[in-house]
């Protein structure tokens, strides 16, 4: 009789046991308000080439945003530009000529396939407001100065979608090699085309933070 209920007792200690673990399993079994998600956040740098009028022009800026779970970044992100930056003249001739410089930002969504993986995809958007400035510009003289005129400005919408092929380094830095097609309303700018501010955009962004 005794080894009959040192059996039961065994038996039920074993379902107890096994009932743990199966409330356990189920547990951690993620879900949209599981404990498991992991959020972060980053800030990045960028550094990039484009073509502005037809000459070679330099874009740089920033960008912060929260990550979801690995898989989608939002936050905010600007950019500055200036092209003909190699214009020079000489000691007897100050020819004119013309710079467009300017900037925009907005918000971005940025979708991210793979993100725990150590080289993966993401695909920003930026949705913004712009300014650009049509400037006479004088050129770098033998004094190394650089004279300039504002000529014109304006305003302008702006929608830029990227593609960027990414690099985890450590845990808080990547790097990822960036091209994107800006896409803005027609520039109203003295004798510039309008369109004059739409291409691609080759770069390198620097991202730091919790991933």
């Amino acid at each position: 009789m005794k080894k009959i209920i040192l059996l039961l007792i065994m038996a039920v200690g074993v379902s107890y046991v096994n009932a743990q673990n199966i409330f356990k399993s189920d547990d951690e079994v993620q879900t949209i308000f599981s404990k498991n998600k992991s959020n972060g956040g980053y800030g990045a740098i960028t550094f990039g080439y484009t073509q502005i009028d037809g000459k070679d022009a330099f874009i740089s800026g920033g960008r912060g945003a929260f990550i979801f779970d690995h898989s989608l970044a939002i936050g905010l992100g600007g950019y500055g530009f200036v092209n003909n930056l190699d214009y020079h003249t000489y000691y007897d001739s100050h020819p004119l000529d013309y710079t467009l410089a300017g900037g925009y930002g907005g918000i971005f969504i940025e979708p991210i396939v793979g993100g725990t993986m150590p080289v993966h995809l993401s695909f920003p958007v930026l949705f913004g407001l712009g300014g650009v400035a049509l400037i006479e510009d004088y050129g770098w003289d033998y004094r190394d100065v650089h004279p300039f005129d504002e000529l014109d400005h304006d305003l302008f919408f702006v929608v830029e979608p990227a593609a960027e092929l990414e690099f985890n380094l450590t845990r808080w830095f990547r790097v990822a090699a960036t091209a994107s097609y800006r896409f803005t309303s027609n520039i109203d700018l003295y004798d510039t085309d309008e369109d004059v501010l739409r291409g691609l955009n080759f770069g390198l962004t620097c991202k730091f933070g919790k991933f």
